[in-house]
């Protein structure tokens, strides 16, 4: 599979396993699980380019993946995070680091700070392992974006969950303002990301 090709493919499973499966006529379960099998035909019926796509194809994709998006389980197949679909996902809960990192645009760091981090028009709020995570995961639509970082240890020992979707994403359905504290932008990761963008 070229680049090219597994960029595509990439997008059309974020697509079906994260927004619309109705949109390649796969049924989807409770937990977001697809049948492989089923989901190769149906890519394969709409793009006739991908005739050659078998089911084990996206298992190379989902131990590729360097942010887990993807898993694979026997023939099933469902992305971890990025859903805009209502699903019970069954992610762990435990090795759930001390801090996790959240980025928004640096407007809105004081409302943050105040009212606390929601879901937004996604389902859960998706959190990073590292500053350097979510720096890049902020990036995508904020040329700086501020870094707010979770007290994890607190929220859950408060009965907030968290899970652990992928490989560097973490997420919860909220958090509040009192586990949330602004990463100042002199920090050595927001520098390093900063001098990155800036010789690109």
């Amino acid at each position: 599979m070229s680049d090219r090709e597994a960029n595509s493919l990439g997008r059309i499973l974020a697509l079906v396993l994260r927004h619309a499966p109705e949109k390649f006529g796969v049924e989807m379960d409770l937990n977001g699980w697809v049948n492989s099998r089923e989901l190769s035909e149906a890519i394969q019926n709409q793009r006739r380019h991908f005739h050659w796509l078998r089911g084990w194809h996206f298992e190379a994709i989902a131990n590729s993946d360097d942010k887990g998006r993807y898993q694979v389980e026997g023939e099933m197949i469902r992305a971890t995070y990025g859903h805009s679909i209502e699903l019970e996902l069954d992610l762990p809960t435990d090795d759930i680091p001390e801090a996790l990192y959240w980025p928004c645009d640096p407007e809105s760091v004081p409302t943050h700070m105040e009212y606390g981090i929601t879901a937004g028009d996604r389902k859960h709020v998706h959190l990073s392992k590292t500053i350097a995570n979510a720096m890049e995961a902020g990036h995508v639509r904020i040329s700086r974006p501020a870094i707010l970082e979770v007290d994890t240890t607190r929220a859950v020992a408060d009965g907030f969950t968290i899970w652990r979707a992928g490989k560097t994403v973490f997420l919860c359905e909220e958090m509040p303002s009192e586990y949330l504290y602004h990463v100042e932008e002199d920090d050595p990761s927001i520098q390093e990301m900063i001098s990155m963008w800036e010789e690109e």
